[in-house]
C-alpha cells in the first residue's frame, strides 16, 4: 500500500559544496513531498512505484536517474511489492547549488559551456542510453570514494548531464504557482486514495472549486477528464499488482479501485490491448526469457 504523503520544505545547507547521500531504507521511509533551492540528481538503484515532479505523476522503476532543477516540488512513493527481501529500497542522491556550479565555471573555464546548458533546464529530465549507463557507473563508484574523489566524479557528471542527448522531460516548467499547487494537491489525493471510491464532489471540495469549475480546470491542465485520468491510473496500478503479486485478477480488480470485474476486464483491454490474464502471461514469459 502507498503511504500517505504530505508536503515539506527542505532547507539548504551551506557546509559543503555538494551533498552526496547513499541510502538503503525501508520502502515507506523515503522523504515526503518536498522542494529545495538546490539541484537534485536522483538515482533509483532498487525499488519502483509512483513519482510526482511538479504537476506530473508517473510510474518509475529501478535504474532511473532524474535531474530536478531548484524549487520544483517532488517525491517518490515506493511500492512495498518491489522492495528487497528485507523490505528496503536503495537510492543515491546528489544535491548541489547554482552557486557551486557557477564557482566551478568561473574557476575552470572548460566547464563554462556545460554549466550554462545545465542552468537552461527549467524542467526535470530523465536520462537514457549511454548517458544513463555512464551516470550509473560514476554514481555507484562515488559510494566508496573520498570527498575529493567524489568532487572529481561530480565534475564528470556535470559534463554528462549538460548534454541534451539521451534525455526526456519528466515535468513541466512551473509558471502558474497557484494552479500548480492545486494540481499537486489533486495528484497526491489520487495517489493516496485511488483504491477507494472517489467522487467529483470530494475532489472539487478538496481544491475549493465547484464541480463544473473543477472539471474544466482538470481537463485544461491534463488534457483529459478527471475520470478518464483516474481510470488510467487505476489500470497502471493494477498492472503493477498483476506483475508483482500472486493475487487473482478479481482481487486485483477490487484492490485497484474497480467495483466490477467484467467492467475492469473491458477497460483493461481497451487501454492495454490485451486482457489482464494475457498481460500476466506475457510478463511471466518475458521474465523467463528476457
Amino acid at each position: 500500500m502507498i503511504k500517505k504523503l504530505k508536503y515539506t520544505h527542505i532547507p539548504h545547507f551551506e557546509e559543503r559544496s555538494f551533498h552526496f547521500d547513499h541510502v538503503k531504507i525501508y520502502w515507506n521511509e523515503q522523504i515526503t513531498f518536498h522542494e529545495q533551492k538546490t539541484w537534485e540528481l536522483s538515482y533509483i538503484i532498487t525499488g519502483s512505484g509512483t513519482r510526482i515532479i511538479g504537476d506530473m505523476i508517473e510510474p518509475f522503476s529501478r535504474n532511473e536517474i532524474i535531474l530536478i532543477p531548484p524549487n520544483i516540488p517532488h517525491c517518490w512513493s515506493f511500492d512495498e511489492l518491489d522492495a528487497d527481501e528485507n523490505g528496503k529500497i536503495e537510492n543515491i542522491t546528489i544535491t548541489f547549488s547554482d552557486r557551486f556550479i557557477e564557482k566551478c565555471a568561473s574557476t575552470f573555464s572548460e566547464l563554462d559551456s556545460y554549466i550554462k546548458r545545465i542552468q537552461q533546464n527549467t524542467e526535470a529530465i530523465a536520462f537514457g542510453g549511454n548517458t544513463l549507463h555512464e551516470l550509473q557507473y560514476l554514481l555507484k563508484a562515488m559510494t566508496t570514494q573520498t570527498e575529493i574523489d567524489r568532487l572529481a566524479s561530480l565534475i564528470k557528471i556535470l559534463a554528462l548531464i549538460s548534454s541534451p542527448e539521451n534525455t526526456n522531460a519528466v515535468s513541466k516548467p512551473i509558471v502558474e504557482d497557484k494552479k500548480t499547487k492545486r494540481m499537486q494537491k489533486i495528484l497526491l489525493y489520487i495517489m493516496n486514495n485511488y483504491q477507494n471510491p472517489i467522487t467529483l464532489d470530494e475532489m472539487a471540495k478538496l481544491v475549493d472549486l465547484d464541480r463544473s469549475s473543477f472539471c474544466i480546470f482538470f481537463k485544461k491542465m491534463v488534457g483529459k477528464t478527471f475520470f478518464s485520468y483516474l481510470i488510467e491510473y487505476r489500470i497502471e496500478a493494477s498492472c503493477q499488482m498483476i506483475t508483482k503479486t500472486n493475487m487473482t485478477i478479481s482481487e486485483i480488480c477490487y484492490a485497484s479501485g474497480f467495483k466490477d470485474v467484467p467492467y475492469y476486464n473491458r477497460i483493461f483491454k481497451k487501454i492495454k490491448n490485451t486482457t489482464p490474464t494475457e498481460y500476466r502471461n506475457l510478463q511471466l514469459a518475458a521474465a523467463i526469457c528476457p
